[in-house]
């Protein structure tokens, strides 16, 4: 029985500014929502002061869509989960238009397969 989706997502090489911009993430997180038709609850937003990233997390009816940038590592990483079905989000082509990111790697992974755990085998 699979009771949801969850896709991690690893943007490397991007622009440091970009990850420094927390209305460029907002805008990437909230095209994410619009585009796989998903709906927001609410969300809370954290700017870190200087140099640092953005932390960003939309709790969503599905589940949640959460992101941390650190312009120092020229990474973001996002994490979506989903209980309902959805299509895939093209993550590599948005992601290198909005960060300007040289590399994005997308792991999905399918929740709630009893015979499988994260760690250790069956529990």
């Amino acid at each position: 029985m699979i009771v949801g989706t969850e896709w991690l997502i690893e943007a490397t090489g991007c622009s440091p500014a970009a990850l420094r911009d927390e209305e460029v993430i907002r805008t990437i997180m909230y095209k994410v929502v619009a585009d796989l038709g998903l709906s927001s609850v609410g969300s809370v937003w954290h700017k870190f002061p200087g140099e640092g990233g953005v932390t960003g997390l939309v709790a969503l009816t599905e589940s949640h869509l959460a992101c941390h940038t650190y312009p120092e590592h020229a990474t973001a990483t996002f994490n979506l989960y989903c209980c309902r079905n959805r299509p895939e989000w093209d993550w590599q082509n948005e992601l290198r238009k909005a960060l300007s990111s040289a590399a994005v790697t997308v792991t999905k992974i399918e929740r709630g397969r009893s015979e499988t755990s994260a760690v250790g085998g069956t529990v």
